[in-house]
């Protein structure tokens, strides 16, 4: 099943360009908090599904391009993010590199990225306004959490995962010797996280290690592997991660950038899309204003 999260949060099934509200199979005490009503139903998911198909019978559908597309979990607990987790990306961004030499996702473990940095589908990656830095793409599968868990040894882990999604980690690079702010930080301004254009749910992905991951900037090529490239694959991430602190429902995690990271500016569109799981396209734009603390 696709599900989409839109315009006042609210949740939809997605069957071809047709959108159809199921809303309602959420308590309405959450429109108080409505960000939280996918983390309410995917928490619920295995009681609530037959109520979910219930009521997209009887919804009337509205076509997908008349709504605004919001990142299908909106309010994530965590946003993990894997490092160096495929070979041929190792060592692409010479002396920007901030993963050392030979390090992969296996020895350096994982970073934050702020949840407040979601956009969805259609949405704006926002560059620092008058910024000389430079920004890069970064096409990656998302994973979405469903069953929470600490310790979860890999052999297990699938069971963790309600589904998975486009995901784009945009970047502001390292300027060796000059600005060499954290890693978490240069990822989490206001748009930088892309995801969507929605959920899919893992019943839907028959081998989520074998899917072609493809991103363009202006409509020219940019990315492209297969996720069977992965250094570590999801289940040894969801070992990794939890070994650290408990997952929790809804949370993501971000699988790591294949080769062909690339810089993209104010005006660029970039596209994304990745084998049964979706194909959105975001937009580069500059802020209107300068921040109190430039970059």
């Amino acid at each position: 099943m696709k599900l989409a999260v839109y315009d006042n949060h609210r949740i939809g099934v997605v069957e071809g360009d047709q959108l159809y509200d199921v809303t309602n199979v959420v308590p309405f005490a959450l429109d108080a908090l409505p960000a939280q009503r996918m983390n309410w139903l995917i928490s619920r998911w295995p009681e609530s599904r037959l109520q979910v198909l219930k009521l997209r019978d009887e919804a009337r559908p509205v076509p997908v391009a008349s709504v605004k597309l919001l990142p299908p979990n909106p309010a994530p607990p965590h946003v993990f993010a894997a490092p160096a987790n495929y070979q041929k990306h190792i060592g692409e961004l010479g002396d920007r590199v901030v993963t050392k030499k030979g390090r992969t996702a296996r020895e350096q473990g994982f970073f934050l990225k702020a949840p407040a940095s979601l956009v969805g589908a259609g949405g704006v990656i926002a560059l620092p306004k008058g910024s000389t830095r430079r920004f890069d793409h970064e096409s990656e599968l998302a994973v979405i959490i469903g069953k929470p868990g600490r310790d979860i040894p890999r052999g297990d882990a699938m069971k963790h995962v309600f589904g998975y999604s486009c995901l784009i980690d945009a970047t502001m690079r390292i300027e060796p010797g000059v600005a060499e702010e954290e890693r978490s930080m240069r990822k989490s301004f206001e748009g930088f996280t892309p995801m969507g254009p929605y959920l899919v749910t893992a019943d839907e992905v028959a081998d989520p290690g074998n899917l072609q991951n493809r991103l363009w900037v202006n409509g020219e090529l940019k990315q492209e592997a297969n996720t069977s490239a992965m250094i570590v694959g999801i289940a040894e991430l969801i070992e990794l991660v939890s070994s650290v602190l408990p997952l929790q429902v809804g949370d993501v995690i971000a699988t790591g950038t294949p080769e062909g990271v690339g810089p993209f500016g104010p005006g660029d569109e970039v596209r994304i899309a990745i084998e049964h799981v979706g194909d959105m396209t975001v937009h580069v734009r500059e802020r209107d204003t300068i921040s109190p603390r430039p970059y």
